[in-house]
């Protein structure tokens, strides 16, 4: 990449970083205008909304992407699932952008957009074929199931009450998910999450 190119994306996914962590709806237009580059450009270096905002929270991504071999290597197949998803679950919920980006990248027919979530996917299918291999896992779950059924938690507000409410539907979830875990043994999932994916 030219050095030019290279400065004008580093600038876009700074202005992105700011206005996406500002309250009220963050447009490409904003993004680019606070970049002080036109929307044609921006397009070049991110097709797409959920490109960009992937690349912003691109360190959140690599630690979830990273954390999957620790994970499967400390814990068993679905007390790893758990761990991870909770902590996708934690970043969702703090990060509403995130999450929107994920959904839609999630649910899109097009290639540019799959693509974008690719990583997390692959980390996912990676878990859940860990679980489909030990038999702990509904048969014929996929990696784009687990997200779209995780997709509605994401929008459970962060208050205290709420908290213990998407808690709780994500406990209900897991137990959906992998059927022949008992309850006990989701919960403690959390306490090795925490010190298996930081």
């Amino acid at each position: 990449m030219r050095s030019d190119a290279q400065s004008n994306r580093m600038r876009i996914l700074e202005a992105a970083a700011e206005v996406l962590s500002a309250p009220g709806g963050a447009s490409l237009k904003s993004i680019a205008r606070r970049a002080g580059v036109g929307q044609g450009t921006l397009y070049r270096h991110f097709p797409t909304r959920e490109s960009l905002v992937l690349e912003v929270y691109g360190e959140e991504v690599d630690q979830l992407v990273a954390a999957v071999p620790d994970l499967l290597g400390a814990l068993s197949p679905q007390r790893a699932l758990c761990a991870w998803l909770r902590r996708l679950l934690y970043v969702g919920r703090c990060m509403p952008e995130f999450a929107d980006a994920m959904s839609e990248a999630c649910e899109s027919a097009t290639e540019r957009c799959r693509r974008a979530y690719r990583p997390l996917s692959d980390a996912l299918s990676a878990l859940v074929a860990a679980n489909a291999a030990a038999g702990t896992i509904a048969p014929g779950t996929t990696a784009e199931d687990v997200l779209v059924l995780l997709g509605p938690l994401w929008r459970v507000g962060v208050n205290c009450a709420e908290e213990s409410r998407a808690e709780r539907l994500f406990e209900v979830l897991m137990r959906g998910l992998c059927p022949e875990a008992p309850p006990k043994e989701q919960g403690r999932g959390r306490d090795q999450q925490k010190s298996s994916a930081g």
